[in-house]
C-alpha cells in the first residue's frame, strides 16, 4: 500500500508540473475541468475522512494519514485555475463572484488551506481527526454557500 501512495504521490506532482508547464496558454475549459476533476478528488476522499469523524466507517488510523497527506497535497492545487475567463468556457458551478469579489473568494480558499494543512498532523488521533475535519468542513460549507451556484451554468 505504501508503494501505491508514492506512486500516487509522484503522479500528483509529475501532473501538477505538467500542467504548470502546460498552462502558459490554457483555454478557459481547460482549466475548468482540471479544477473541476481536482475538487471532485478532493470531496471523495474528505468524504472518506468525514464518514470516519461521523462513526459512519471504523477508524484507521494508516488510512487516515494517507489520505490526510493526499489532501494536504491536493488542497492548493485548484485554486489557481479560476483565473481570468475561467467563469465561462464550460458548464461549471462558479459563482461570478467568485471574480467581482476575488477578495473575499480569496480569503475563503485561504483559510480553506490553512485548515487542509492540519490534517495529517490530527489524523494521528481520532478526536483530533474529528475536529480537523469539522473545521475544514465549515471552510467548505462557507465557499459553497457564499461562491458556488446550485445549478451549473455556461
Amino acid at each position: 500500500m505504501k508503494k501505491v501512495f508514492q506512486q500516487l504521490v509522484l503522479v500528483i506532482a509529475m501532473s501538477g508540473s505538467v500542467h504548470a508547464a502546460y498552462a502558459a496558454d490554457p483555454k478557459p475549459e481547460e482549466e475548468i475541468r482540471y479544477r473541476q476533476s481536482v475538487f471532485n478528488v478532493i470531496g471523495r476522499n474528505f468524504n472518506a475522512l468525514g464518514a470516519i469523524a461521523k462513526g459512519e466507517r471504523p477508524y484507521d488510523q494508516a488510512f487516515a494519514v494517507k489520505t490526510a497527506a493526499l489532501l494536504e497535497l491536493l488542497g492548493p492545487l485548484p485554486f489557481g485555475s479560476f483565473g481570468p475567463g475561467t467563469d465561462k468556457g464550460a458548464l461549471n458551478k462558479a459563482d461570478p463572484k467568485i471574480w467581482t469579489e476575488q477578495a473575499k473568494y480569496k480569503e475563503a480558499a485561504d483559510k480553506f488551506q490553512v485548515e487542509i494543512a492540519k490534517l495529517s498532523a490530527s489524523a494521528k488521533d481520532l478526536d483530533s481527526l474529528k475536529a480537523q475535519v469539522g473545521e475544514i468542513g465549515k471552510t467548505c460549507k462557507g465557499c459553497h454557500d457564499n461562491f458556488r451556484l446550485k445549478e451549473a451554468r455556461q
